[in-house]
């Protein structure tokens, strides 16, 4: 991880934390209303997310998108790959329209600045990590579960040392500054959907400095030609 990205985020995190006194886990009522179209659609779009597992080698994996989270993404040497439909506002049209349903959720709400599908190998472990900053929110929710061997959802996703098992249309709201870890304890691949969701209830101060970030966010995108698809 560059020394200069490890600056950005403890400077955005000191701003952040004057303002924000929110718990790990959020209430969807208050924080993302717009996701029960999601929960209420999780099978269609478990649909559109199994169809991609035929081209699975060429979804990315995380460190190609962000060659600084390399350790994060390629420890223990088994893949996180993330098919991204949407960066901090820039959708990816050739990847939307692969996801009919799931573009039409995101274009009809305009708090979600990212949108993919992370897809989880078999036996894979992310450890222990921190999100940049607090201006979004994670939705998470599950579309390909694997069970364990008890038939409980055998993937943990484990928020400020609390752990959550969410299984297919299972989902959480959360705050992903707090420390989380993921793990597979399965043979099987895990599909999630993961949205960033801008964070309701910011006092204006805050809301001007998160668009500032989220505009910088888009311009590093577009300055790094990380997607080579033409953006909406």
């Amino acid at each position: 991880m560059s020394v200069a990205y490890s600056i950005a985020r403890a400077g955005m995190t000191k701003v952040y934390n004057a303002f924000v006194k929110t718990p790990s886990v959020l209430s969807e009522e208050d924080f993302f209303p717009g996701a029960q179209a999601f929960v209420d659609n999780w099978q269609t779009l478990r649909k559109e997310a199994l169809s991609l597992t035929n081209e699975l080698d060429s979804v990315p994996r995380f460190h190609d998108l962000m060659p600084e989270q390399y350790q994060l993404s390629a420890h223990g040497e088994k893949e996180w790959r993330m098919f991204v439909l949407r960066a901090y506002g820039l959708d990816i049209q050739e990847n939307l329209n692969k996801c009919p349903k799931l573009r039409e959720l995101v274009s009809a709400n305009p708090s979600i600045k990212s949108a993919s599908l992370s897809f989880l190998a078999p036996g894979k472990q992310v450890p222990t990590h921190t999100g940049p900053f607090r201006g979004i929110t994670r939705f998470y929710m599950g579309l390909e579960v694997p069970a364990d061997a008890s038939g409980k959802p055998g993937v943990v996703l484990t928020i400020d040392d609390e752990s959550y098992r969410l299984g297919n249309g299972e989902a959480l709201l959360w705050d992903d500054t707090y420390p989380h870890s993921v793990q597979n304890n399965t043979d099987q691949w895990r599909i999630a959907l993961l949205l960033d969701v801008y964070r309701a209830h910011m006092p204006g101060p805050l809301r001007l400095f998160t668009n500032a970030i989220i505009g910088m966010a888009r311009f590093s995108i577009k300055w790094r030609k990380i997607f080579p698809e033409e953006f909406a």
